[in-house]
């Protein structure tokens, strides 16, 4: 039997109760034996809703703790550099919740850490909306199904009228979030496991809601954009067009994704559950059938506990990989900023 495994918790948010925690807790020989949360109290709600028996005071006594091999980290953007980096300096295999970092700063600062501590496994949770389609896209593409690649055009709005009257959360707050922008990171990642990473950004952006109720009730200035545009040159020779919008009510088709080639058409709909292919030749769009051994599910955790026993490499998604999302998210707040294309990898 492999060597069991002791899992810390720091921030017990939604994705880390929905998944992590009764995910590692379903895993042979893995026991998630602690959590701390921004208050004892919620602290104290989480280990009783999971039997989880130590509740910690502090983040810094789950990375201390000697008998802790693991640290889950489901904090917001804005800790993630700091905890990472002391649970990896103790020793602890670390998996952290995305987006990375607050900036690619931050983002490096991690990758540097992991690579000073090659024994620690470092894992990010990746982007998870388009896992079914991903494999098939990058075969379909590197087969040239559709020919040469020439665009991909991603849109990733909300579906729905803006909430005005919502009060301001996390993701809303630069202190707290950072550089990153609604889903914006979510989809780069997965553009770039079909067809590469961009090699020049140009963005435009607007906040176009200005104020919203901070957690005083008084108004709190919001500084991360509700609606962007991002043009792209991509290292393949292809130019790629994503949207990101909380502003573009009732859009049709809020998340979708196409890829024009010289000789055909993908269209992926993860709403829908479809990936669609319309070629030269053909009399339009036609589902994809996906095969089972391409499809990907959801298995972070039996991932992060597979590199931990050695029984594979982390693949999504890497330290690597996530930088390079996070020097996406960086240039594009630059272009923003500036009015410029800017480059990428980033320089300073």
């Amino acid at each position: 039997m492999s060597k069991p495994i002791q899992v810390g918790v720091i921030g017990a948010g939604a994705n880390t109760k929905l998944h992590h925690i009764p995910k590692f807790q379903g895993i042979e020989g893995v026991s998630v034996v602690g959590v701390c949360n921004r208050s004892r109290e919620s602290g104290d709600r989480v280990a009783r809703e999971f039997g989880i028996p130590r509740v910690f005071e502090n983040w810094q006594s789950v990375v201390e703790d000697p008998s802790i091999d693991a640290v889950v980290i489901g904090t917001w953007p804005y800790t993630h550099c700091e905890m990472t980096c002391a649970a990896l300096v103790a020793g602890k295999h670390v998996l952290c919740e995305a987006r990375m970092a607050m900036n690619a700063a931050g983002a490096n600062t991690m990758l540097e850490t992991s690579r000073a501590h090659p024994e620690c496994v470092a894992q990010i949770v990746p982007s998870p909306f388009t896992l079914k389609f991903d494999r098939t896209l990058k075969r379909l593409v590197e087969e040239r199904f559709i020919g040469d690649l020439f665009a991909v055009d991603m849109n990733g709005g909300m579906g729905g009228f803006a909430d005005v009257e919502a009060p301001m959360s996390w993701r809303k707050d630069m202190a707290l979030s950072g550089m990153n922008i609604m889903a914006m990171g979510i989809w780069y990642e997965a553009m770039a496991r079909w067809v590469g990473h961009a090699s020049t950004v140009f963005a435009q952006s607007n906040v176009f809601i200005h104020e919203r109720p901070g957690a005083d009730g008084t108004p709190a200035p919001v500084e991360i954009p509700d609606h962007i545009t991002v043009l792209m040159d991509l290292e393949c020779g292809a130019q790629a067009s994503l949207r990101c919008s909380e502003v573009t009510g009732l859009a049709p088709n809020p998340f979708t994704a196409f890829l024009y080639g010289r000789d055909g058409t993908l269209h992926l709909d993860p709403g829908q559950g479809k990936l669609l292919a319309a070629t030269r030749a053909g009399d339009g769009f036609a589902e994809i059938e996906i095969p089972d051994h391409e499809a990907q599910h959801w298995r972070v955790e039996e991932e992060f506990v597979g590199a931990i026993r050695g029984d594979e490499e982390i693949k999504l998604t890497s330290f690597d990989t996530a930088v390079k999302y996070m020097e996406f998210t960086e240039a594009v707040d630059r272009s923003a900023k500036s009015g410029s294309a800017v480059g990428l990898p980033l320089r300073e």
